[in-house]
């Protein structure tokens, strides 16, 4: 495991290290699950953002596509 040094806002170390006590952990172990919780919401809105905009390209061909389905279902012949 790599170390890293960081500066911390007075008091953001202070509820850092309340919340850890609470849940029985080490400040470094409290701090390492903040950043993966962190890492884990910006790659699933990073993730969400690329799926809309997948879905904006082919917005237009889903929509005729769906046009066609909705033309057949109220056909009287089908």
């Amino acid at each position: 495991m790599e170390t890293i040094s960081l500066k911390l806002p007075e008091d953001l170390l202070e509820a850092s290290g309340r919340c850890a006590a609470a849940l029985r952990l080490s400040r470094a172990a409290y701090i390492r699950h903040a950043i993966e919780r962190s890492n884990r919401n910006i790659q699933a809105r990073l993730r969400a953002k690329r799926l809309a905009q997948a879905s904006r390209k082919v917005r237009n061909e889903s929509m005729r596509v769906n046009a066609e389905f909705a033309a057949i279902e109220r056909a009287p012949d089908a």
